[in-house]
């Protein structure tokens, strides 16, 4: 009996090892500082806080950019899938399991500059025709409130879309103090009209992620926020963009 209860034993132990560790599929999609592709890897403030949250809790992943739609969507619909950086919404909440938040960001009216607006509340904007990024959250929340919204494809297409006056305001998101409309070209000539919300970005996975992969993950956050790893990645960008001196 005491045999075969090595054997079993040793066994079950066999089979234990033989099972694959855990790997996760991460998706986001083209949203410069935040991830956008250098050469053959996604980089960006986002990318870089995902990798270290994976590198510490000993998680291997891969990472895919696509088009926005198709990056949540597979966070959605596959098992091992999660998605960043992704705005937490109560429509949104139930339907993953949430690390973070990896940053926050300005919801912002822009127009163009020159052009006087008289905005005291987001409400005061509904005569105008806003400029969105198609299937975002900041699209979806305008659309769920009734405002005349003329989605993009690609967010960096609205700013021209601006300029030409097929829009009258564009709804950005942009981090506090960011460059990133200078550094797309538009200093001077596209400006902050009106902040509608403040908001925390995530990474947010599939329901069936196993809880023990999300806790590892959020507790890899929370020590980087104490060592400073957090900060650090954030100003690493600073000069992300700037021309060479």
């Amino acid at each position: 009996m005491t045999v075969l209860t090595a054997l079993l034993t040793a066994a079950a132990c066999t089979v234990a090892r033989a099972e694959p560790a855990p790997r996760l599929y991460l998706t986001t999609e083209t949203s410069a500082p935040y991830s956008m592709r250098e050469g053959d890897r996604v980089t960006g403030i986002g990318t870089d806080m995902v990798r270290e949250i994976m590198a510490r809790s000993g998680i291997a992943y891969s990472i895919d950019l696509l088009p926005w739609k198709r990056a949540y969507t597979a966070a959605l619909e596959r098992r091992d899938a999660c998605v960043y950086s992704t705005t937490r919404t109560p429509e949104r909440e139930p339907h993953f399991k949430w690390i973070g938040p990896i940053g926050e960001a300005e919801w912002v009216l822009m127009g163009r500059a020159g052009r006087h607006f008289d905005l005291h509340s987001l409400d005061d904007a509904r005569a105008y025709r806003v400029g969105t990024y198609n299937g975002d959250a900041r699209d979806q929340f305008l659309r769920a409130r009734g405002f005349n919204v003329d989605p993009a494809p690609i967010d960096s297409i609205n700013p021209r879309k601006l300029m030409m006056g097929r829009i009258d305001l564009w709804a950005a998101s942009i981090r506090r103090d960011s460059l990133t409309v200078d550094r797309m070209g538009y200093a001077g000539k596209v400006v902050p009209v009106f902040v509608f919300n403040r908001i925390r970005v995530y990474l947010a996975c599939n329901r069936a992620v196993p809880d023990a992969l999300v806790t590892r993950m959020n507790g890899a956050l929370e020590a980087m926020e104490r060592d400073g790893t957090t900060r650090a990645i954030v100003h690493k960008y600073d000069d992300w963009g700037l021309p060479a001196r």
